[in-house]
């Protein structure tokens, strides 16, 4: 296999962010987050201040968006000549159009952004979701954030509907559902340094089966 790639959901407070940074550094490959959104920019043509004020929008709807129609992705692209082509829809075609491109050119870590649905045709992926009980997030967020826990427990609970339903969204599924993925690691019972451990050995038995 020339490249791989390792999508990472997770769950807020659940470290899977920091995970996958540190996964990254480990294997000696690239990281990308909100990388994708310059990226995108550049690609389109379309400001980056507009991708990320569209994702902030459409997160910010959270639970809205399971009661809307669903917009699943499927790869179109809307030309520059419509009046759509800055459309929500054809953003978020652009970002996955960056995802599926870094796919094909190099091995890399990328989170969220529906990157498992948008490489889920792809022999070279392997898709982890990051996850903790509520409680343990609390505890690693309040005092990140400076909160009480029962703030800490609200904000955690809105971030996780907006990210679940931005998800639905585009993909139809459910974001937490563990069939989405090919492996699920609870941090309140492992460290994030044995996370890392967990998938880098997982990667070796994986990558040889696919």
């Amino acid at each position: 296999m020339e490249n791989y790639v390792i999508t990472v959901a997770r769950g807020y407070g659940s470290g899977g962010r920091t995970i996958a940074q540190m996964l990254a550094k480990e294997l000696g490959i690239p990281f990308y987050d909100r990388d994708i959104l310059q990226l995108a920019s550049d690609d389109s043509g379309i400001s980056a201040d507009l991708f990320a004020a569209n994702e902030e929008k459409q997160k910010k709807r959270g639970l809205k968006l399971f009661s809307k129609k669903k917009n699943v992705y499927e790869g179109d692209m809307i030309t520059p000549d419509s009046s759509d082509f800055t459309s929500t829809d054809n953003l978020f075609n652009y970002e996955a159009k960056i995802i599926k491109d870094l796919s094909k050119k190099e091995s890399c870590v990328i989170v969220g952004r529906c990157a498992d649905y948008v490489l889920k045709d792809e022999k070279n992926v392997l898709r982890v979701y990051i996850h903790a009980p509520l409680q343990h997030c609390i505890e690693v967020v309040a005092p990140m954030k400076n909160m009480s826990e029962k703030e800490a427990a609200k904000f955690i609970k809105k971030t996780d509907k907006e990210r679940a339903g931005y998800y639905y969204y585009h993909t139809g599924n459910r974001w937490n559902d563990a069939g989405n993925y090919d492996l699920c690691l609870n941090t309140e019972s492992l460290s994030y340094e044995t996370c890392v451990s967990l998938i880098k050995n997982f990667m070796k038995i994986y990558f040889e089966c696919v």
